[in-house]
């Protein structure tokens, strides 16, 4: 699994490196650059390959979609780690952006890899059918905004130190996490035009990223800030509004293995071709652990 992710990692970061280096020089590149690479593990990259494998699409148009995905993501933790937001110091075991640039400058940082997404899936070289590129550009967008991770987000500050009940505190962090996850499991579907798939695989994606979402608060519960590279046990100093915190630790760790199963029984009918998806499932719980 490791080996997999890595070969991932290392093809799309070689993408990322490769596109800011052909853009024009501004001050901001410093800044974006430092945010963006080397990056985590790609998961939701990972993700985007393996459901293209499912449907059997070109390796080169899953390279465009993730890297677009990884840009959204890291606007989306630069943004996440300012002091107006959570106010974390540390990211990916590196002083967050606006620890090294300042604040200023990591807004517009994050601004711009949000803005670089489209402008790699509007590229003539990602080779789709233009009616299906707008498709992807539209649903990234919706991913992104209001009705995903920034809807996510608002709720999530929003619910601090308030007693939030199950449906809420899911429906947030489907919009935080799992409006991309949905959309890295619905975009080769697109691609492959089998639509009778599509929302099978928007579920699909919610489920994963509400698992990748719990897996990420046990890490926060238990986890250490050396091995994680970012500050552990905020969520109880913060109050926030997690499954663990109505739950508790090891009533989430079971809701957790409940979601594996349920994916593992949606994803069985493809057979062989969706080994990898589910070792990734698998991978997302067992890191918490």
């Amino acid at each position: 699994m490791e080996k997999k992710l890595n070969k991932v990692a290392k093809d799309i970061n070689q993408f990322l490196l490769k596109f800011l280096l052909n853009q024009k020089r501004t001050d901001l590149i410093k800044s974006m650059k430092y945010g963006l690479l080397p990056g985590g593990k790609k998961i939701r990259s990972k993700l985007i390959i393996d459901v293209g494998k499912i449907f059997k699409i070109n390796y080169k148009n899953l390279i465009y979609l993730s890297a677009a995905v990884e840009c959204i993501h890291a606007y989306s933790l630069i943004h996440d780690d300012l002091p107006c937001m959570d106010n974390d110091n540390l990211r990916r075991g590196k002083l967050s952006t606006h620890k090294k640039f300042g604040e200023s400058t990591a807004i517009l940082a994050g601004n711009s890899l949000l803005t670089i997404a489209f402008e790699i899936l509007s590229q003539k070289k990602f080779n789709i059918n233009d009616k299906v590129k707008i498709k992807i550009i539209n649903l990234i967008s919706k991913s992104s905004g209001h009705s995903g991770i920034a809807g996510g987000q608002y709720s999530d500050l929003n619910f601090e130190h308030r007693k939030i009940p199950l449906n809420k505190i899911i429906d947030m962090q489907i919009k935080k996490t799992g409006k991309l996850f949905s959309f890295c499991c619905m975009a080769p579907v697109i691609i492959s035009k089998k639509n009778k798939y599509l929302s099978s695989f928007n579920k699909l994606g919610s489920d994963i990223g509400l698992l990748f979402q719990i897996a990420d608060d046990l890490i926060d519960y238990k986890g250490n800030t050396k091995k994680v590279g970012k500050k552990t046990k905020k969520d109880i100093k913060r109050g926030k509004a997690t499954l663990i915190s109505l739950l508790g630790y090891k009533n989430t760790i079971k809701y957790g293995d409940k979601i594996k199963l349920n994916i593992y029984k949606k994803i069985k009918k493809f057979g062989k071709e969706a080994d990898d998806l589910r070792n990734t499932v698998n991978f997302i719980l067992e890191r918490s652990k």
